[in-house]
């Protein structure tokens, strides 16, 4: 699997940001959530998943590449 850039919100490189991959999903980079009530919100969270919390602009890049 190889990642393209599509943008990030932050106005520079690096996190926040939006890669769409040569399997036609995305990829997104984004600050570790940490609240202990956000977590527990999940659902059938598995142990190879993690999460990420990206700011909603972001996803423009994702509409754009679609």
């Amino acid at each position: 699997m190889r990642l393209k850039l599509l943008g990030v919100s932050s106005g520079k490189t690096g996190c926040p940001a939006l890669y769409e991959t040569t399997r036609g999903t995305f990829v997104v980079q984004g600050k570790r959530v940490q609240d202990e009530e956000a977590i527990a919100d999940l659902v059938n969270l598995q142990d190879d998943e993690f999460y990420v919390e990206i700011p909603k602009e972001l996803l423009r890049y994702a509409r754009e590449a679609g």
